[in-house]
């Protein structure tokens, strides 16, 4: 039996997984706009998905432990508002920590630099902003060398210790580090230095 459109766009969300943040870009060209947007108004209506700010929309995450629909994840509401601008953009500082699991407190603002306007955006009650930048590390071949990056820069050279990389190592799999290697020679010198240990299968700090 052929399925609606409504029932094809609800299984593209479902196929992403709990969590996933979209806009109706993402379903473009394999529907027409009025087909996206009737579909999403109806969805969100009877619960299947959740409206998340104008124009984004998630698939809720329910948490077993909380027994309950936990908040919208900031950094897929970034990614899925990126998509739909077509910007470039990177966590910034302890939102690139706060991603990668280095850092358990959560920024009171989450800050991405952005190929985009200055934008900001209130996600139930979290400041979720852009900013521009110009900066050719805005804008790189895969996007774990800007979580990297930005992870390396946040923490300074001088607070990084062997604990510390052992943690950052662990975040991304071995051919990453190797993809991310390739994919950083012209940064600061002593990140770059940070990524080319990571990048080795038996580092001195493991």
């Amino acid at each position: 039996m052929h399925k609606s459109s409504k029932q094809q766009i609800l299984s593209k969300i479902y196929g992403h997984g709990m969590g996933w943040a979209f806009s109706a870009t993402d379903f473009l060209p394999d529907f027409k706009r009025y087909e996206i947007d009737e579909s999403l108004s109806s969805l969100a209506k009877a619960g299947k998905i959740r409206r998340c700010m104008r124009g984004i929309y998630d698939y809720p995450m329910f948490s077993s432990i909380l027994n309950k629909i936990v908040a919208p994840d900031v950094d897929n509401v970034a990614q899925a508002l990126a998509r739909k601008f077509r910007w470039h953009i990177l966590p910034h500082g302890d939102t690139a920590l706060n991603c990668l699991g280095l850092s358990t407190q959560v920024p009171g603002t989450y800050l991405y630099l952005s190929s985009g306007p200055n934008r900001e955006y209130d996600l139930a009650g979290r400041m979720l902003q852009f900013q521009s930048t110009k900066q050719r590390e805005a804008i790189f071949k895969y996007p774990e060398s800007a979580l990297a990056i930005q992870a390396l820069r946040a923490l300074g050279e001088k607070r990084i210790t062997p604990e510390i990389l052992t943690r950052l190592q662990r975040c991304f799999t071995s051919s990453q580090w190797q993809k991310i290697q390739k994919d950083t020679t012209a940064v600061t010198g002593w990140i770059y230095e940070y990524i080319r240990q990571l990048a080795i299968p038996e580092s001195p700090h493991e």
